[in-house]
């Protein structure tokens, strides 16, 4: 039993057990009304550790050509965004029994907490199977590797019955049970698939966990995006029984979800119409080359204007009563309040202008650290989304849609080589990047913004816990900042033998975000804000989302607001 314990201590590193520890958490705060979620929370983190140590501990995936120096991550991805739902929905369930939320509202969120479980289960399912099948696991496999595949799979096994006895529990009729166990199926199958298209086309630019949220993250947005559409039209053809998202809409949410979407399926539009056009042209000259490209420049923006003009407009008209075009409802929403709203405007063109001017050509000239130089955009991101969320958090969300929205077509437009931008927005990001992005995609400045952007969007609604919406705000822009700061100048004590961070900027991280804390909740206070906030909650938030920054070899920017995110929510 000892040497038993000591082989499990050996396999149990930091990133691991600090998520464990997260689960944890979560689990204890669980209402009895949420019993079987639990369980089934419980059961995919053990076959996701299992799974996550059975891939460190082999070369079986190594033909996914994830990110070098990375991890699998394959716990950390595959419990965030399941372990995101159900504190939410502990959230709401104090809310229940006051009536500030209604049934529909909570079934909705219940809904959603099971597609991401089974999106999250069938990529586990998938790296199962890989793994089962690699090349060195064939007959006779090790020893070690048979166990934990058969514990990783019973696992699997029991979480599927786990759904089936909920289903089974909270649906009226047999029918109703069979047709979200199909919606569940369907996201299970489209994350399989993505995460295979994400992994294909982007070598080296991600590792299993990262893909794993990415791809279960699009698959439960998008899948929302069909079930509200579903529900919309169904008014009109027919009683829909599984897709009930009774939750409404704000209009804002819409023009973002539609946003994004138009801006994610145009790559495949565009490059369907490129290849139709280049088929009838021949390239031989480079004259005819030099015409090729300012062709395809005009089939790129005239496309893409039409898609975001009409096509996009169009659904979400259909989707929505805006009872004008979303553009002209975006300018009449911003001119609401002119002085405001305009004001906010100005001043972020000129933070951004003047940071991004000084920081260039610092990275330039300077010999600073990349990483480093970097965290004076977090701070950038303070500095501009600190007040805007406190004043006017509804501006900052359609901002940030917009924001993002801008972050992928200059994206696209910097893959694709698109004259006469491409080349000049490659110079540009390049000037930013560090070991963690890739020529072939550059991430760090998305998941800047969506750390930063996803705990004010999910906070919409009903919310209790005042701190949620600025939870990326302060993991990134002062934590991590903090952190990275002073373990870079003062740091002597290191986490492990083999890892950069150390235990001075860990603690600087976590001291400064109580300390932030301290301040934000009397300024919320004095503007409204009912606070609900126990320190000794806060407390253990702060410390295990520093303790994640710490130990983990993920991209901290996508998975400590989430995290953080979450615990506060308890």
């Amino acid at each position: 039993m000892a040497a038993m314990a000591m082989a499990m201590a050996g396999l149990m590193n930091g990133e691991r057990a600090v998520v464990l520890l997260f689960i944890g958490r979560v689990l204890f705060s669980l209402p009895l009304s949420l019993l079987f979620h639990g369980i089934a929370l419980s059961l995919l983190a053990f076959s996701a550790l299992s799974l996550d140590i059975l891939a460190d501990s082999s070369t079986s995936l190594s033909q996914f050509n994830t990110r070098p120096g990375a991890s699998s991550g394959i716990l950390l991805g595959a419990v965030t965004l399941p372990a995101v739902a159900i504190s939410k929905m502990i959230q709401l369930s104090r809310a229940f029994p006051l009536d500030q939320v209604g049934i529909e509202e909570l079934e909705s969120l219940t809904l959603q907490y099971w597609a991401a479980s089974a999106s999250c289960l069938s990529v586990l399912i998938f790296l199962c199977i890989t793994l089962w099948w690699a090349p060195e696991n064939m007959p006779p496999p090790p020893a070690h590797n048979v166990w934990q595949a058969k514990f990783s799979l019973s696992c699997i096994i029991l979480h599927t019955a786990v759904s089936f006895v909920t289903f089974g529990k909270v649906s009226l009729t047999s029918f109703e049970t069979a047709l979200k166990l199909l919606w569940m199926l369907c996201h299970g199958l489209a994350a399989v698939k993505l995460i295979q298209h994400v992994i294909k086309t982007f070598p080296y630019c991600a590792s299993i966990g990262e893909s794993c949220l990415v791809t279960s993250g699009l698959v439960l947005y998008f899948g929302d995006m069909l079930a509200y559409t579903i529900e919309k039209v169904s008014g009109f053809t027919m009683k829909s029984e599984v897709v009930q998202y009774g939750s409404k809409r704000s209009e804002i949410s819409i023009i973002i979800q539609g946003l994004l979407l138009g801006l994610l399926l145009f790559p495949m539009v565009f490059k369907f119409v490129l290849r139709m056009w280049e088929s009838t042209f021949s390239t031989a000259r480079s004259e005819v080359r030099t015409n090729n490209e300012i062709w395809r420049s005009l089939i790129f923006f005239s496309s893409l204007g039409f898609i975001m003009i009409v096509i996009i407009p169009s659904w979400m008209q259909l989707v929505q009563d805006f009872h004008m075009h979303p553009l002209l409802w975006v300018l009449s929403f911003i001119f609401s309040e002119p002085l405001k709203r305009l004001s906010l405007c100005v001043y972020w063109m000129c933070v951004i202008y003047v940071s991004v001017l000084r920081f260039y050509n610092i990275s330039k000239n300077s010999k600073i650290e990349r990483i480093l130089l970097r965290k004076y955009y977090h701070l950038m991101a303070v500095s501009m989304f600190m007040p805007a969320l406190i004043f006017q958090p509804e501006f900052l969300d359609l901002s940030f849609g917009a924001a993002l929205a801008v972050f992928l077509a200059l994206e696209i437009i910097r893959v694709w080589k698109i004259w006469p931008l491409g080349q000049s927005v490659h110079k540009f990001m390049n000037a930013f990047t560090d070991h963690r992005d890739s020529d072939l995609l550059i991430v760090s400045h998305f998941s800047l913004l969506l750390g930063c952007a996803l705990p004010i969007w999910m906070s919409s609604g009903y919310n209790d816990r005042p701190l949620a919406p600025f939870s990326g705000i302060l993991s990134l822009g002062i934590g991590d900042t903090m952190a990275s700061v002073v373990g870079h100048k003062y740091g002597v004590l290191r986490w492990s033998k083999t890892g950069k961070k150390t235990i001075e900027g860990t603690a600087a991280g976590i001291t400064s975000v109580l300390a932030a804390c301290s301040v934000l909740l009397p300024l919320l206070a004095s503007t409204g804000y009912i606070l609900t906030e126990h320190w000794g909650s806060l407390l253990v938030a702060v410390t295990v989302s520093g303790l994640l920054e710490a130990y983990t070899a993920q991209l901290d920017n996508a998975f400590i607001p989430l995290i953080f995110y979450s615990l506060l929510c308890l």
